[in-house]
């Protein structure tokens, strides 16, 4: 499959963007009074790293593809 460049810059553009909303919403939801109970995190703030993670690891891919595009 060929993308265009339009279409890879776009999906580059994708995993830039979601790497700065997700790594930004975990910062901000780490300093949330609902993500921590004394010491230990709670659920809140599991489920929201768990969509972090898989929101990041898909973003990466698609800007991965991308790249590939552009090459």
């Amino acid at each position: 499959m060929r993308l265009s460049r339009r279409a890879s810059w776009l999906l580059i553009a994708f995993a830039v963007w979601s790497w700065i909303i997700w790594v930004t919403l975990i910062k901000n939801i780490n300093n949330d009074p609902r993500a921590w109970n004394g010491n230990s995190p709670t659920g809140f703030l599991m489920v929201h790293v768990v969509l972090a993670i898989i929101s990041l690891v898909m973003g990466t891919a698609i800007g991965w593809l991308g790249w590939k595009g552009l090459k």
